[in-house]
């Protein structure tokens, strides 16, 4: 079992077998597993004002009881804006910064006193240019320093935030500001999807169009971001250039501000013999979407629980506390 990554602690049961039956091992889970939900109705409408008896909890397709359930939650934030500034960018950085700007100082000047963002750029390599911090001034200073070049290694730059935010409280979310592409990356979509996983950690893409190169639109780009956005409960957003980038920002912090939290204990939850376990959080009125991660790692068939769930080489840099 695997220390900080949030294993689940099981006590196991056994059941005397019944005519000459293998024994059953029934698992009691005795952790807590989270989820962040943003629901919204037809017309793209946040909706806030549900309370705990219009959800349900399956874990691998058991029903769960919610043991806890926050509406609106005010649990801290942790951001890692992630900042393209590849060569394919390097016309809209100016935009981007200005942007990005805006977000954080309508993001860390509201709510919770506790929310802190860190700042990556990434082209052919990734840099934690801010630590984690709720001082607006000292990052907005950093994106004044913006400068477009070389390759695009954006799943390593998921892979790092992710690795970044896993040990940290609270709700935490990854937000990439790119143009879509990957060109120069160790880890694979897989793997930076995975990390983010065990972090608990939301992506929201801001794929910046129309996108100015002679290369065009990288649309298998945008397919891989909004693969990772759905499997973590985010959703990817395609501004252009000026307001619409204003706007996207706009939205993300409404949303943000605009979250449920909910929690269960696993019960009788069937084993396989992955160590992802299926999550799925539905609404009750089929009127209403609902956006959330759709699983964690947990214990598996073998008794591997998490700790089996992955062979990537872990980086060799880790977060400080974050900065006031």
């Amino acid at each position: 079992m695997r220390p900080g990554r949030g294993a689940l602690l099981a006590a196991t049961l056994w059941i005397a077998p019944l005519c000459a039956q293998p024994p059953t091992t029934i698992r009691v889970n005795v952790n807590l597993v989270h989820a962040i939900a943003t629901v919204k109705d037809q017309s793209g409408q946040l909706v806030g004002n549900l309370e705990k008896q219009d959800f349900e909890v399956y874990d691998n397709g058991s029903h769960q009881e919610i043991a806890v359930f926050e509406r609106t939650t005010e649990q801290p934030l942790s951001v890692a804006l992630l900042i393209d500034i590849s060569g394919s960018t390097a016309k809209e950085l100016k935009y981007e910064g200005d942007s990005s700007a805006r977000f954080l100082h309508a993001l860390l000047t509201e709510g919770n006193p506790d929310d802190v963002v860190s700042l990556y750029t990434f082209n052919y390599e990734v840099r934690q240019v801010k630590n984690f911090t709720h001082n607006y001034k000292s990052l907005e200073d950093r994106l004044k320093l913006l400068r477009g070049e070389a390759g695009t290694a954006l799943y390593d730059a998921i892979y790092f935030a992710g690795h970044d935010l896993e040990d940290r409280e609270g709700r935490k979310v990854i937000v990439v500001v790119t143009d879509g592409g990957n060109t120069f990356s160790k880890y694979t979509l897989q793997e930076a999807l995975e990390q983010a996983q065990l972090a608990d950690a939301v992506i929201y893409p801001i794929v910046v169009l129309p996108i100015t190169n002679e290369a065009g639109r990288n649309v298998g780009g945008e397919n891989a971001l909004k693969y990772m956005a759905d499997r973590t409960g985010g959703h990817c957003q395609y501004p252009a250039i000026g307001a619409e980038i204003d706007k996207a920002f706009s939205d993300l912090v409404a949303e943000l501000r605009t979250q449920y939290l909910i929690g269960f204990y696993p019960t009788n939850v069937p084993l396989t013999k992955s160590p992802f376990h299926k999550l799925e959080i539905r609404l009750k009125d089929p009127q209403l979407r609902v956006s959330a991660r759709n699983g964690y790692y947990g214990d598996s068939e073998g008794g591997s629980g998490a700790a089996g769930a992955r062979t990537s080489v872990t980086p060799d840099r880790k977060s400080k506390p974050h900065e006031r």
